[in-house]
């Protein structure tokens, strides 16, 4: 089985919503219908007003054309410190294979993709929350821990 790697488009985003689902129900557990059911309504919106503009969905493509390995990256601009100079960064999230197309380097490749692009547009950074499962991959890619601040949230 042959794989090309790619960047999703609107056409995509059926893919995109199902494998978001498959990331968060492997990261998360099983989702019940009570959390799943918002998730799942709010994302055709947010890859509408968000793909290729603010955010880049790399995927790895079967010979189908099914999207079987995918990594998003969101833009944003901040304002500028030591850190990122210009304020463009990128923030990775939902790196996800699909469980019969793992251990093949596709996860690799598409991150490895990520960052490429994230050179060729300028950004100053490329920062993710890393599993211990995905730590060892995003290390070996050139990841480094950036344990400058603790983390914290306030959900409400």
């Amino acid at each position: 089985m042959g794989y090309a790697i790619d960047r999703a488009t609107v056409e995509d985003i059926p893919q995109l919503i199902e494998l978001r689902m498959d990331y968060l129900t492997a990261d998360f557990g099983p989702l019940d219908e009570v959390d799943a059911s918002p998730i799942e309504a709010s994302l055709p919106g947010f890859f509408e007003r968000h793909l290729e503009n603010d955010l880049f969905a790399y995927v790895m493509r079967d010979d189908s054309g099914r999207i079987v390995s995918v990594a998003l990256m969101l833009v944003s601009e901040k304002p500028a410190n030591p850190r990122f100079v210009h304020g463009r960064i990128g923030t990775v999230f939902n790196v996800y294979t699909k469980p019969e197309h793992r251990r093949k380097g596709l996860a690799r490749e598409v991150v490895c993709e990520l960052v490429e692009d994230a050179r060729r547009r300028d950004l100053d950074l490329v920062e993710l929350n890393a599993t211990a499962d995905g730590y060892p991959l995003y290390r070996s890619i050139g990841f480094t821990d950036a344990n400058l601040h603790r983390p914290m949230h306030i959900k409400l």
